[in-house]
This record gives structure tokens, sequence and C-alpha cells, in this order.
């Protein structure tokens, strides 16, 4: 035991400090692509670096040689798969707080609360996604990139009837308006009540598989709900609802 102790090398703080950046890589990478289409895809390539493993325990030679030579130029299929997610990640860290100024989250919240009261108060159905710590690119991709500053005027807008995005869902993260016109899952759950329309379905089916809060202006009653971790709570007002924007992870 003694022995095998004395082989042991003795930890160094640069030992400790590189796994510490390992990890928080790790950690960065698992965030981007939490959320997105990418995780399908991570998924299916380790299962495709299982099949290999298993091919060699089972002596299955032809398999073997052909996910050899597939994992042989696994960096060029890397960066050929995930080559826009790459750049997207590489334009974070450009923008990052090191780069760019801290998201002003507390005047996106009086931004959003006078929007929907707005809409409300005249009967405009509206929809609008809060992103938190899970990533909603996956629902970015199916409207309309904006990538604005959030404004009142700016979601007023989007929402008015006749716009061309005023029946999809708009997709805010921090102080910063995404996208519009964005298409939302619906809820799965049997024991929604049948007076709810799509819009609170939509945003009810959002928070059943994602961390977001939805804001959802009803056109039919001109009320304003929450939707969040799959439940809705419905007929808050303005003050309500500043509040628990403002409670949001900036």
């Amino acid at each position: 035991m003694h022995n095998y102790v004395g082989f042991m090398p003795a930890l160094r703080w640069q030992d400790a400090l590189d796994i510490l950046i390992v990890a928080f890589v790790i950690y960065r990478v698992i965030v981007l692509i939490r959320g997105t289409r990418t995780v399908q895809m991570v998924v299916g390539l380790a299962l495709i670096g299982l099949a290999f493993v298993a091919s060699q325990m089972l002596g299955l030679f032809t398999l073997n040689w052909l996910l050899n030579n597939f994992l042989g130029s696994l960096i060029v299929i890397l960066v050929v798969i995930f080559q826009s997610d790459i750049r997207r990640a590489l334009a974070r860290m450009g923008a990052g707080p090191f780069f760019a100024a801290r998201p002003n989250v507390a005047r996106a919240a009086e931004e959003l609360t006078a929007a929907a009261t707005w809409l409300a108060a005249r009967r405009i159905g509206a929809l609008i996604v809060i992103e938190q710590e899970m990533g909603l690119s996956e629902y970015v991709e199916t409207g309309r990139e904006i990538d604005a500053r959030v404004s009142r005027e700016l979601i007023e807008t989007i929402f008015m009837r006749g716009s061309p995005l005023h029946d999809g869902a708009v997709i805010v993260k921090g102080d910063r308006v995404l996208a519009a016109g964005c298409l939302l899952p619906l809820a799965t759950d049997p024991n929604m009540a049948p007076t709810l329309g799509t819009r609170h379905r939509a945003a009810v089916g959002l928070t059943e598989e994602n961390d977001a809060v939805v804001v959802v202006v009803s056109e039919e009653h001109g009320t304003i709900s929450i939707a969040s971790r799959g439940r809705l709570l419905q007929e808050v007002d303005s003050a309500r609802l500043l509040t628990r924007l403002h409670r949001l992870r900036s």
C-alpha cells in the first residue's frame, strides 16, 4: 500500500486549475447546445461511438472497419456538422461580459409589462417567451430573426392586427428580442381547460419541456397570463407581471 501511494504524483495548483478550466469549458458547451437540435446530433455521435466499441468486442470486423474510417475523420465531420454552432459560440464569446455591457433586464421587464398591458387593454393577442437557462435556438430558427433591443413599441408593432408576425411568438433573451413569428409546441396535458386557446396551449407546451417563462395576452378576454413549468397563472395584473419579470435571471 505504501509503495502504491509513493507512485501517486503530488497534485499541483496547475493541475487543479487545469481541471477547473476543462470543467468550465464542458459546462459552457452543454449550456450552449442545451435546448437545440445539436443535442440530438451529439446523441447520434455517442451511439456511433458505442457501436464502434461493441463491434470490437463482438468481433464484427466489417462494421468495425466502417466505423473506424468514419471516426478517423471525426474532426472534419464535427466542423462540418456544427459549423453554425461554432460560429454562434465564437460570436457569443466576442459579445460576452468582457466585451459588452450587461443586459438591462430591469428596463426590459418594464418595457414588456407596458407592452402587454397596452395589448391587453385593446384585446390584441400576444405570446412573449423569455429565455432562461435552457436555450431556445430550436424555436428561434422557426421564426424571423430580429435581434433588436426590447421596447414596448417594437412588441406592440409585432402583435398589431395585420402584422405578418402577429400569430407567432416573440422570443426575448436578456434585453434583446431574438426573433418573432416563432412556432411553439402545444401542451400535452389532457386536463387543460377546453376554453383555453392556441396561444395559452403553446405557452404551457413550451414550459413543459423548457425553463422559459411565457407571457400570454388573450385576444378574447383581454387578460394577461404567465406560463411557467407547465402551469398557467391567469388574470395577472400589470403590477404582478412586473414583479414576476423582475425576479427572472439577468
